[in-house]
């Protein structure tokens, strides 16, 4: 078992590093990709495939203090009307060049907070967009759910429309933390959500809570993992909050001294972790949990786990097309984002054109080392024989970037002669590992914290 004092001289409390959701990572993107590029990957899908589609709705009622996302605050309907009406346009857009036959693996709607929505909103977008993507064979519908902002109707119009999995953030239930945070949501208002939801044969629920936040303690981690299992969710993301006050004006207002430790928060991670195992739920890559009949621990068992934009996912579509402002689309070629203010957005989609504002596209090693970084975030290992067939590289160079991780790790990590592997004791430090196989210049983009 490796201890904290090896952790802090691999560098494991003072690394700042990315949380891979792609590879290369988006501070990385720059102008390569443009509109007619992205217009023309999407004209270059393959007939009756199968693509996934997020719709991202910038909007909140309030902004929580903890939160990192390109939000914007309001408390009238009317910005929300009319950005649907350029999301119905955008996807208009896509209708003109998406190929016949074309069905979606997943639909994700995000945010901000896509509950803003009234029920008529709802309904409308929803339509708009099955009207031109329809669901495919055991598709996923699934959208990020407020509890402070739903009710019976919008539930009504969600469930109407197919959703099967909803996702709700909880962060943690301590009033004293809620209240520094800048983010107010008792248990009893998740749990009145989580019945409504279940209520419409809804059984899917995703859950999200935070360690790191300030005045956490081992005592109320542990409360707020029970509380949060006594719902019952299938999926839980536990992410580590990133405070990065000079990307994220208004985390300013949450006190940096009653923030815990990067020692303290490796222990609320833990923490956290054990209560999710004793619960008998499967351990998912190195932040999320997944209960035992879940989609997500069936893929993890087949070796189908993936990564990406909003963690880990069982998802095997190869295209993954975002709508709305700042959204990112993933495709073979390559990576596109839109513009991420809204009014730049709004006018480019007015003008007739797609808002691609930046992007990469795939070259020299890039896709093998998304491989290789995948592999290990999911799996915690890197199979030599995959990565042979599927790429064009050589057993010499593989054994070559195993061999360099492994020294830079003092020799923790497994070679053998099926690949590279990470044993359970270092899985702390996977971040770190599959930033070794990362071909890039970090030191440009600011990253969260390595635990």
């Amino acid at each position: 078992m490796i201890v904290k004092p090896q952790l802090a001289k691999l560098g494991l409390f003072d690394a700042k590093v990315p949380r891979y959701t792609s590879y290369p990572t988006a501070p990385h993107f720059c102008n390569d990709v443009g509109a007619d590029m992205f217009g023309d990957w999407i004209s270059g899908i393959k007939p009756g495939s199968a693509i996934s589609l997020y719709i991202h709705v910038p909007f909140c009622r309030r902004l929580c203090w903890f939160c990192a996302c390109r939000t914007q605050g309001t408390q009238t309907d009317n910005p929300v009307i009319a950005y649907v009406d350029v999301l119905k346009a955008e996807l208009d857009l896509l209708a003109a060049r998406l190929p016949e036959g074309v069905v979606l693996s997943r639909l994700h709607w995000g945010g901000g907070t896509p509950t803003l929505l009234n029920a008529q909103l709802m309904r409308e977008l929803a339509q708009h967009i099955l009207g031109i993507v329809p669901m495919g064979p055991d598709a996923e519908f699934s959208v990020e759910i407020d509890p402070n902002e739903i009710d019976e109707a919008r539930l009504d119009a969600l469930a109407d429309a197919g959703m099967n999995r909803a996702s709700i953030g909880v962060q943690d239930f301590d009033d004293e933390i809620q209240k520094t945070i800048g983010r107010i949501q008792s248990y009893d208002t998740t749990r009145d959500a989580i019945d409504m939801i279940r209520a419409r044969g809804i059984a899917s629920l995703n859950a999200d809570i935070l360690y790191g936040l300030p005045h956490q303690t081992k005592a109320r981690m542990t409360e707020s993992v029970q509380k949060l299992l006594s719902l019952g969710p299938d999926r839980v993301a536990l992410y580590g909050y990133a405070h990065v006050p000079w990307m994220a004006k208004r985390q300013q207002l949450i006190p940096s001294d009653a923030l815990p430790t990067p020692e303290q928060r490796l222990e609320l991670f833990d923490t956290a972790r054990r209560l999710f195992l004793w619960d008998n739920y499967a351990e998912i890559g190195i932040d999320h949990f997944a209960t035992q009949d879940d989609g997500l621990t069936h893929a993890l068992r087949a070796g189908r786990l993936k990564r990406n934009f909003q963690g880990y996912t069982d998802d095997q579509a190869n295209v993954l097309i975002g709508v709305g402002a700042s959204s990112i689309s993933r495709f073979p070629q390559g990576y596109a984002q839109n513009a991420p203010a809204t009014s730049a957005h709004t006018k480019a989609i007015r003008d007739g054109q797609f808002s691609t504002s930046r992007g990469h596209l795939f070259k020299g090693q890039d896709i093998l080392r998304a491989r290789l970084i995948e592999a290990l975030m999911c799996d915690f290992k890197i199979d030599t024989a995959e990565i042979l067939r599927d790429h064009d590289v050589s057993a010499a160079e593989l054994d070559e970037m195993y061999h360099a991780a492994n020294a830079s790790f003092d020799g923790m990590l497994q070679i053998t002669e099926t690949g590279l592997f990470i044993p359970p004791e270092a899985r702390a430090l996977t971040r770190m590992i599959a930033r070794s196989f990362d071909a890039y210049d970090l030191s440009k983009a600011g990253h969260s914290s390595a635990i």
